[in-house]
């Protein structure tokens, strides 16, 4: 009697070599089939992981492009100069403005932002230096010597400037004007397709012109109205650049 109900109690319990070793096999499969859908999906994810770092990348240097720029300052290079030391084409541009940093002190930087060939493509950098009086009848480009880089897009982005005056048409370069721009279109261009991207923008300028000894409360009305219909202009003509 014992014996008997030991083997049935053996039979009962457990499982046998083939009930096992088919166990193992599907839990085999299951592991397979869930390394390799792992494996499709990891690529993917990493590649939109990647496309949402380098979106946010872009966002955060055009705001600070648009930032310098619309800081631009109308400043001679020198006293005996009327013009205001701005130099823009497609591809770079330098202007002046107030200082900004932490180890600078008070005054004024010349600051350029244009691309520069490195291995891999262009970069587009920052670039500055004191501003100080600089000698009459000589290019002021040439004797400015900026330092501090720092990049601001790297590849496959690419940066090209637009600029426009009060009448709002916009062209490759602002070279020995009278005034500053009133408005400059930031371009970003992914290399690889020469598509435009959304995140292009237009950024008005400050100060684009001496300031004036006096203004009437009239004129101070004027230019807020001509303000507020610059504005709506300048949103326009960037979501056009954009759409394109």
């Amino acid at each position: 009697m014992r014996i008997a109900r030991t083997g049935r109690r053996i039979g009962e319990e457990g499982f046998t070599l083939i009930e096992a070793l088919a166990a193992l096999v599907l839990t085999g499969l299951v592991l397979s089939a869930l390394g390799t859908i792992t494996a499709q999906l990891l690529p993917n994810w990493n590649r939109g992981f990647d496309r949402i770092q380098q979106s946010e990348l872009v966002g955060i240097a055009m705001q600070r492009i648009a930032a310098d720029l619309a800081a631009a300052e109308y400043v001679p290079p020198n006293g005996s100069g009327r013009k205001p030391l701005f130099d823009g084409s497609a591809l770079s541009v330098t202007f002046v403005r107030t200082a900004l940093g932490p180890n600078v002190g008070i005054g004024l930087d010349v600051v350029r932002i244009g691309e520069t060939a490195e291995q891999g493509g262009f970069v587009t950098v920052r670039t500055r230096a004191a501003f100080g009086p600089l000698p009459p009848g000589v290019s002021p480009l040439a004797q400015i010597q900026v330092s501090d880089p720092v990049v601001l897009l790297r590849p496959p982005f690419r940066l090209s400037f637009a600029y426009a005056g009060p009448d709002r048409i916009f062209r490759d370069s602002w070279q020995d004007a009278d005034k500053l721009p009133a408005v400059i279109m930031l371009t970003v261009r992914d290399a690889r397709s020469e598509r435009v991207l959304s995140i292009s923008t237009a950024t008005p300028v400050h100060v684009d012109a001496p300031a004036r000894g006096e203004s009437s409360d009239g004129d101070f009305k004027g230019n807020a109205k001509d303000g507020t219909q610059d504005d709506g202009k300048i949103n326009s003509a960037a979501q056009k650049q954009g759409g394109s």
